[in-house]
């Protein structure tokens, strides 16, 4: 519904909007290169309108998981990305669905750009059938192709992103891991072990550091040493990026996408911002002011950088995006209440989907002479 509005807003103001524009964004700072990506970059109105449009829907994805977490219609573990919107939707800029991503627990929004409805999405976080992993997975377990989650063991990841960068160098593929992590998991043991090893191979992965600040509620500049994540991987180029500004972040992808294509890994720190607590447990307040979280947002609020910049170049118009917030809040509003209508999986499909294309076995329950049939169904 809302793609069919955006491509149907096209055509207004044809004769005085301007197909594309030239932007300048903030200088990277870097390790370890000779080069660095673009700071003078051409935006066209389609992409313009479809990185607004996906920076709002996910927006409104994160504001109605945070609504329906209060109302007890979520239960768990629930991590929202309200303010780092810019960093999935840049990223994607840059990248392919071919080039396979793995993330950590923050991966509502990575999920959406990766493929899924926010149906998929809201559905998985109530624990209902039409959840993108049926409901069996949650907040912290969403997976598409290509998409390798929403991880829950800090760190995990990354180790697991370096063997996907390993599959892409064997079998020969022209293609890029791309392996995040957040600044509280960068002082993982297993995070330099999965530099070391890459780099050793000269995998194709971009590792990336989404520095929001906050590990929990411990500030970066108390949980490391070092601060500058960028410079971290030691004998692995690197460069911190604006993570608030989305063309920003598409450049960055696209330079380091082309270099680790041809050289080996490199790391990318992005420089974000959470506006909410760590999880649905934190009330994010405790650790920071609430005149830090404000100034971010009237400073440095992603969709906002966007909306100025493609209004001030003629690339649209100020109805034409009023126009995709309402259909994005009217898609999530559809979605929502058809995740909360959903239905669970029986009790049987606990059992179901152990493994990939799991054969007709019969597994153990939880107590002694307990069996179930188990299979692959559902996906």
């Amino acid at each position: 519904m809302l793609a069919r509005q955006v491509r149907g807003l096209s055509i207004l103001g044809r004769r005085c909007l301007s197909d594309k524009a030239t932007f300048s964004v903030a200088e990277c700072t870097t390790h370890k290169l000779d080069a660095s990506p673009a700071t003078s970059v051409e935006l066209t109105r389609q992409d313009g309108l479809h990185f607004y449009k996906q920076m709002a829907v996910v927006r409104q994805i994160e504001t109605a998981a945070d609504g329906m977490y209060l109302a007890k219609q979520i239960r768990g573990f629930c991590h929202l990305c309200l303010g780092q919107e810019a960093c999935a939707v840049g990223m994607e800029g840059g990248l392919t669905l071919e080039d396979p991503v793995i993330t950590a627990y923050r991966a509502h929004g990575w999920t959406y750009t990766r493929g899924i409805s926010p149906l998929g999405v809201l559905a998985e976080l109530t624990g209902t059938e039409k959840g993108c992993a049926s409901g069996k997975g949650g907040s912290m377990h969403m997976y598409n192709h290509n998409f390798f989650g929403g991880n829950g063991i800090v760190g995990a990841q990354v180790p697991l992103g370096a063997g996907l960068g390993l599959k892409i160098k064997y079998m020969k593929e022209r293609k890029v891991a791309v392996t995040l992590y957040g600044d509280g998991a960068s002082n993982q043991g297993q995070v330099f072990e999965a530099f070391n090893m890459a780099h050793l191979w000269k995998l194709p992965v971009i590792f990336v550091c989404e520095n929001n600040k906050y590990g929990m509620g411990t500030s970066a500049e108390r949980s490391s040493a070092s601060t500058d994540y960028y410079s971290r991987g030691d004998y692995m180029p690197g460069l911190r990026v604006d993570g608030q500004d989305v063309l920003a972040v598409r450049e960055a992808t696209r330079f380091s996408k082309e270099y680790a294509m041809d050289n080996g890994p490199i790391l990318i720190e992005l420089d974000t911002y959470r506006y909410k607590g760590h999880s649905m447990s934190d009330p994010g307040t405790s650790y920071r002011t609430r005149d830090e979280i404000q100034d971010m947002r009237k400073r440095r609020d992603p969709i906002m950088l966007l909306k100025d910049k493609m209004l001030e170049s003629d690339l649209c118009t100020l109805e034409e995006l009023k126009s995709i917030d309402s259909a994005a809040k009217a898609e999530i509003a559809a979605a929502k209440e058809e995740a909360l209508a959903g239905q669970e999986l029986s009790v049987d499909h606990l059992y179901h989907n152990i493994y990939y294309r799991t054969p007709e076995v019969v597994a153990r329950g939880t107590e002694p002479f307990e069996f179930h049939s188990s299979a692959t169904s559902g996906f």
